[in-house]
């Protein structure tokens, strides 16, 4: 197995955001939180449970997907609040 090499194909980590795309123009898509990593170096796939069924599945993520790493948006978020509270 290849080793993970950012900026290269899809990475997650458990906590992360799944958003699926719409299947079509105005049709709403759907996210949900990734729970579990099936390789240590997040590479697909992964087990999602999703937002508007609760419900958990394997999940190999395809073109109209992406990740939102929602961990370094906090990691950003705690930093900006630290900085501002500094002033």
């Amino acid at each position: 197995m290849k080793a993970y090499v950012p900026g290269h194909g899809v990475h997650a980590e458990v906590g992360d955001q799944i958003v699926v795309g719409g299947p079509t123009v105005g049709t709403p898509g759907r996210d949900g939180e990734v729970i579990a990593l099936h390789h240590d170096d997040g590479t697909p796939p992964y087990d999602v449970r999703w937002s508007d069924t609760g419900r958990t599945s394997v999940f190999f993520p395809g073109p109209d997907a992406h990740v939102r790493h929602l961990h370094a948006e906090r990691m950003s978020a705690a930093r900006s609040n630290s900085t501002q509270s500094e002033r």
